[in-house]
């Protein structure tokens, strides 16, 4: 492991008190030489009712995957979890994947979320294999709140905490939009591994990818870095999230594991004292340690950096500032700034939280230009979800979006996790066309959990990003613009001129504010009521889509309907057709209503039969 620094201003006024970033960067020696180390993994994944249809498929699928990345000196068990907790793979060597495959394929949703049992189940498996010199680690799987078992967020990431002081890892994955990402997030940093958003499904491959080459690539464990400054200097702020303690005037900072695939930095603001001297000066040391495998034996390597500028009077203190620095230490004060926006808007002060993401965009472009696209997209989302907080849009979305930006760019260096978010703005306020006449046509997709926009018209690089106003920004929408500008880099479009949206013939229109669907009002809901002899005779589907779920289960003589789907208590009576009524079914209904008294549940619309 190799460990490096940069200055945002290496050059210093003599005679004046100074403000400087600091950035040091750990790495492999050599990544191509990294060595793969054993793996003992345990996958729990959540199968409640919540989980039915597209999500526990793709979670299925994404886990199938990691298994095809995992060979047989790693060791793998495979937890289930809803109501109950089931063990479906002890752990074992990973040499037969067909069968543990087979496992996998005979998974099925459930009931409610025992989010504490199933993860200690999973480090119980872990700890039965661990080994100092294998990468220990739980990968817990969920889609919903812990509404069974250990339910308290506090008490579920101190046990987070006491499991990674044990040598267990755990990283945590959050399926939708009704998960906990407090508490997923808070378990993820106390137990030292990592937490992903997967707002899509269909992400859930590739988050899982990035998991592996991490695991794959590891250089070291356990990184402590103490950074130890003169007496004219003071530790003002560690930007990143990682966990820190003051020791005096010293500040001892925890960086967990280095990848050869990921380098790990540590950011922060130092504060210099005015100094009447010249010439070279040590603002501060770095002395850092931490575990890596040598010939098959965990040892420890320690290290001294010292963090060295100069003093300077004159023309030579006008010396340009280190951009990347900036850009880097800017990321992780707009991510402060984001959680600063969550805290507000969470008390009900919207036009607070969008005021603070305006000040922040303002003062990181005093001194950062949008010469890259990374700094154009940040400015860019900035501004829309300033917008939508002003404009009283927020929602668990939007919430997750910014926490997971914030996490992301606190504790991980790599571009595939930055800025991660499809929830865009609408195109329907454009005026829309069928002829792109002279303009140029562009379009909307998804890519790795994030929306770009890409030109499709001849003469321009379909490869390039397009900087594009997220707030008309929607997946599969074809655009047609005026003009594309290339940047001052050469590496991604701005657009010019006037944004029209591209349509079918017949589909012409004015621009317009909303959609007329969405304001129209919708009808008071109406109890359900089914024609059905059985469960057998109601129509299925596979999906959910904006439905709730609600799960039959016996309680002594009585099938009792509860709705299992996140957002609702399971244990409140449901009013539910009783011929339709069988133990362990689960059923889709168009919507649930609570009575006036808070008591209990009215199902609401048409029902079907879940299939999976």
């Amino acid at each position: 492991m190799k460990a490096s620094y940069t200055l945002s201003h290496p050059v210093l006024p003599q005679g004046a008190a100074s403000k400087i970033d600091l950035l040091v960067t750990f790495s492999a020696e050599d990544a191509a030489a990294a060595t793969r180390r054993s793996l003992n993994l345990s996958v729990v994944i959540d199968r409640s009712g919540s989980m039915a249809g597209a999500p526990l498929k793709h979670a299925l699928q994404a886990s199938r995957e990691l298994v095809e990345r995992m060979g047989p000196e790693d060791s793998l068990s495979i937890v289930t979890y809803d109501d109950a907790v089931a063990t479906v793979l002890a752990p074992t060597k990973v040499t037969d994947k067909a069968a543990i495959g087979k496992v996998l394929s005979q998974v099925r949703a459930g009931g409610c979320t025992n989010l504490s049992g199933g993860w200690l189940k999973g480090v119980e498996h872990v700890s039965s294999q661990k080994s100092d010199e294998r990468i220990n680690r739980v990968l817990l799987l969920t889609d919903g709140q812990a509404n069974a078992g250990v339910r308290d967020p506090g008490q579920l990431t101190n046990m987070a905490r006491e499991k990674s002081n044990a040598g267990i890892i755990t990283t945590t994955l959050g399926f939708g939009a009704n998960f906990n990402e407090d508490l997923l997030i808070g378990m993820a940093n106390a137990g030292e591994g990592h937490f992903y958003y997967i707002q899509s499904p269909e992400d859930a491959a590739g988050v899982f990818g990035i998991e592996m080459e991490g695991l794959g690539s590891l250089v070291a464990q356990n990184l402590e870095v103490v950074i130890k400054p003169a007496a004219t200097v003071k530790v003002a702020s560690v930007l990143n999230r990682y966990r820190f303690e003051s020791r005096g005037q010293e500040v001892a900072v925890g960086l967990g594991d280095v990848y050869a695939a990921e380098a790990r930095q540590l950011a922060a603001e130092l504060s210099v004292e005015a100094s009447s001297a010249a010439g070279p000066v040590t603002l501060a040391t770095l002395a850092y340690r931490a575990q890596v495998v040598v010939d098959g034996s965990v040892r420890e390597v320690v290290g001294e950096i010292p963090i060295v500028a100069r003093l300077a009077s004159g023309m030579d203190v006008a010396v340009s500032p280190d951009k990347n620095v900036l850009a880097q230490t800017s990321r992780l004060r707009i991510a402060r700034v984001k959680d600063q926006a969550i805290e507000l808007a969470d008390k009900g002060e919207l036009a607070s939280a969008g005021k603070r993401l305006r000040e922040i965009i303002s003062e990181v472009s005093q001194y950062l230009d949008k010469a890259s696209y990374e700094i154009a997209e940040e400015m860019e989302q900035l501004a829309h979800y300033a917008q939508r907080l002003e404009s009283s849009k927020y929602d668990a979305v939007i919430r997750k979006e910014l926490r997971d930006q914030s996490y992301q760019a606190g504790t991980r260096n790599r571009g595939d996790l930055a800025l991660r978010g499809t929830a865009g703005g609408s195109a329907d306020s454009l005026e829309a066309v069928s002829d792109a006449g002279g303009g140029i046509v562009l379009e909307c997709v998804r890519e790795g959990g994030k929306l770009r926009v890409h030109a499709t018209s001849a003469g321009y690089d379909p490869g390039f990003n397009v900087q594009f106003p997220r707030s008309v920004r929607e997946e599969g929408v074809r655009y047609v613009v005026e003009k594309l500008e290339t940047s001052g880099d050469g590496t991604f479009y701005r657009v010019g001129g006037s944004i029209k949206r591209l349509v079918v013939p017949g589909q012409e229109r004015v621009a317009r504010s909303q959609d007329a669907a969405t304001s129209a009002r919708k009808g008071k809901p109406s109890a359900s009521k089914v024609t059905a002899g059985s469960a057998a005779d109601l129509p299925t589907t596979n999906s959910v889509g904006t439905g709730v779920i609600v799960q039959c289960i016996k309680e002594g003589s009585k099938l009792r309907a509860r709705v299992v789907s996140d957002g609702y208590d399971p244990d409140l009576n449901i009013r539910f057709p009783r011929d339709i009524r069988e133990e362990n079914v689960l059923y889709v209904v168009d919507e649930i209503i609570t009575m006036a008294n808070g008591t209990s549940y009215i199902a609401c619309g048409d029902i079907k039969r879940l299939v999976q």
